[in-house]
């Protein structure tokens, strides 16, 4: 037999079984909303490096930017942006807090009820039975990670969000699609569970 080809047909097998094994495949939204809520069962905090890119629809541009998140339950959520974009951002529940460039102008957003981190962090304490009132659910697996799609039923700023992650609660990647077209994608590095900062760590 001739080794050579022995060794492409070797090759051709491997590779069509990576294929396989990473292909993303449609799961049962309930199986997706389970797995996000095992995973973040036993999780009080989180902080982690980011990489965010953020599609204008307007501008027509992609900005990309480093930086860093902290979240604490149930309703905390920092994110901070380094220069030459810098911005900080904190969510409180449904009250989201910004301040952006050098000049440190400041904006305030109220978001519907339905999406506020609180609420949502609620949801996640008892086993699903069902989908939740006021979104529409899509969840798909590749490999061990899973990406569930939220799509809030109400109009708000949110159109969609997608978030990938593993079996053990660590995020992979954030993506929010906007109303008004724009797109902001985050994916995680360094992530780091449960090491009890306080209140003052997120400070706006």
């Amino acid at each position: 037999m001739n080794y050579k080809s022995l060794l492409f047909k070797f090759l051709f097998i491997i590779t069509l079984f990576h294929e396989s094994t990473s292909h993303a495949r449609s799961i049962d939204p309930l199986q997706g909303l389970e797995a996000l809520r095992k995973g973040f069962a036993d999780t009080t905090d989180f902080s982690a490096e980011i990489t965010q890119e953020k599609q204008l629809s307007i501008m027509k541009r992609t900005m990309t930017t480093t930086g860093a998140v902290r979240f604490k339950k149930p309703d905390i959520f920092f994110m901070e942006i380094k220069p030459p974009y810098s911005s900080r951002l904190l969510l409180r529940d449904n009250i989201i807090e910004q301040s952006n460039g050098k000049d440190n102008n400041k904006n305030r957003i109220v978001l519907p009820p339905e999406q506020s981190l609180k609420q949502w962090f609620s949801k996640l304490t008892t086993p699903f039975t069902k989908i939740p009132d006021g979104v529409d659910l899509r969840a798909d697996l590749t490999a061990s990670n899973y990406t569930l799609y939220i799509l809030p039923l109400k109009k708000g700023m949110v159109k969609e969000l997608a978030i990938t992650f593993q079996t053990d609660g660590i995020i992979k990647k954030i993506v929010i699609n906007e109303q008004n077209g724009d797109k902001t994608t985050m994916t995680f590095s360094k992530f780091r569970k449960n090491t009890g900062f306080s209140e003052n760590d997120l400070n706006f």
